[in-house]
């Protein structure tokens, strides 16, 4: 047996044949790509640029309703949702038609103690109309679930920034190595500065200053220019989000043609009753009746079999989840609403906000700085720098939000002062240097030489 040893590659060679390593690898390789090719939860999530209640709506609860999608179509395309009781003269045929056609109409419910009305309106008045469109209204629900997160990802760049990537690049920085990770923050600093500059009002007549005075007045008012519009869009997002979790409840009581709002309510007090037993819910009920006509030469027969719903089990099951889910997911999307407005509508948070990270890193020495940081806070930020900080420090850390944070501001403040010594002003001096590495050289070569000789 001979074995060679080749740049990258092991190859055994008996008296047959040969059995290369480099072969298993690829092979490895091809199946962690196929493997890698499945969809998974975080590209259903997309960009991390909300915060995590967000994330609850248009990610968790879309998988959810998917999920329960996925389980009542197989239950109704795969087994056999419903079973009739036909009369003895009934031949195979008509079992089968019978029970085809009580599932496309709709089957209606009698309790077993009460008689069955006569006139055919008290019966169509207590059909089930939704069994056969259960699949189809939790898709419809998960879609309106994401509906929210699609307007944010489609239009939050008009604000001119790329959002997604900002906040991509500031997750990773994690990950990296001191130095990459001080390159990719000053990086980011630099880019949001230059963005910040930009989108600034340029000239000034009547209806720029009554957009900005409006902008200032009411934080609703998407203004790029004044700084007001990313977060005046992430506020309508998130009432977007409220209103759509509210409404699933008056949408599935429509489409259930009963009152499912207080569904959660009854099994609660079910559970809460002395009685062990599951008791049978008349919301989905399980033994319906269903009429239907026969034409025989000239006479139409009339028909009333009973028929037994399985599917309604899982119907039951899976709204019950459904409603505390929604409850839930209401509560905490409505509490992180009035949050955000909280945040953006008082305007001492905003100035609150950025002081508590320059603390961390002690810049603020004397008075001069902390009114400087008032206007480092509400002139050169304003709401959408902010509010990019707040996302930055949501899905990374509030290590990478200081030092972020830390970086913007001696830029700032270093602008601030080469203003005010163009202008003539004096400025109080802080009380030691604050330079990154080593005091920046005076002077030009010429006039280094002269000083040195």
């Amino acid at each position: 047996m001979k074995v060679m040893v080749e740049s990258h590659a092991l190859v055994v060679e008996p008296l047959g044949g040969y059995y290369s390593f480099e072969g298993r690898k690829k092979s490895n390789r091809s199946l962690s790509g196929i493997i890698g090719g499945v969809p998974s939860l975080k590209k259903l999530q997309g960009s991390s640029n909300d915060d995590w209640v967000d994330r609850i709506n248009h990610v968790w609860t879309v998988f959810l309703l998917a999920l329960f999608a996925i389980v009542v179509s197989t239950g109704q395309f795969v087994g056999d949702p419903i079973h009739c009781w036909c009369p003895a003269e009934f031949t195979g045929a008509f079992v089968d038609y019978a029970k085809s056609y009580c599932w496309i109409k709709n089957t209606y419910y009698i309790p077993m103690d009460s008689a069955i009305p006569i006139q055919e309106e008290n019966r169509e008045s207590e059909e089930l109309t939704y069994y056969q469109w259960v699949p189809l209204i939790l898709l419809f629900m998960a879609f309106m679930f994401k509906f929210p997160n699609i307007l944010w990802r489609l239009f939050n760049g008009g604000s001119g920034i790329n959002l997604d990537k900002i906040v991509d690049m500031a997750e990773k920085t994690q990950l990296g190595s001191p130095d990459d990770r001080e390159k990719t923050i000053d990086h980011i600093s630099k880019y949001m500065d230059r963005w910040l500059e930009t989108h600034r009002e340029y000239h000034w007549n009547l209806l720029v200053r009554a957009k900005q005075q409006l902008s200032r007045f009411c934080c609703f008012f998407c203004n790029k220019r004044a700084g007001t519009y990313l977060t005046a869009f992430y506020l309508f997002i998130k009432v977007v989000y409220a209103a759509n979790v509210i409404g699933q409840f008056f949408l599935l009581n429509a489409f259930l043609s009963q009152d499912f709002s207080l569904y959660g309510f009854e099994i609660l007090n079910m559970l809460g009753s002395s009685d062990t037993n599951w008791k049978e819910s008349v919301r989905f009920p399980r033994v319906t009746l269903c009429d239907f006509k026969i034409r025989q030469l000239q006479n139409i027969q009339t028909f009333t079999v009973q028929c037994v719903l399985p599917i309604n089990l899982f119907n039951e099951k899976i709204f019950m989840v459904i409603w505390f889910w929604l409850v839930l997911v209401a509560v905490l999307t409505c509490m992180n609403m009035f949050s955000w407005l909280y945040r953006v509508i008082f305007k001492r948070n905003r100035a609150g906000y950025i002081k508590k990270y320059l603390k961390i890193n002690n810049e603020l020495h004397t008075g001069f700085d902390k009114k400087l940081c008032q206007k480092f806070a509400d002139e050169y930020l304003r709401d959408d720098g902010v509010f990019v900080i707040r996302v930055i420090a949501k899905n990374s850390t509030d290590l990478v939000a200081t030092d972020l944070v830390d970086k913007m501001w001696k830029l700032y403040r270093h602008k601030r002062m080469k203003k005010m010594d163009d202008e003539g002003e004096t400025a109080p001096l802080p009380p030691f240097p604050s330079y990154d590495s080593k005091p920046p050289e005076i002077g030009t070569d010429k006039e280094k030489e002269a000083l040195a000789s």
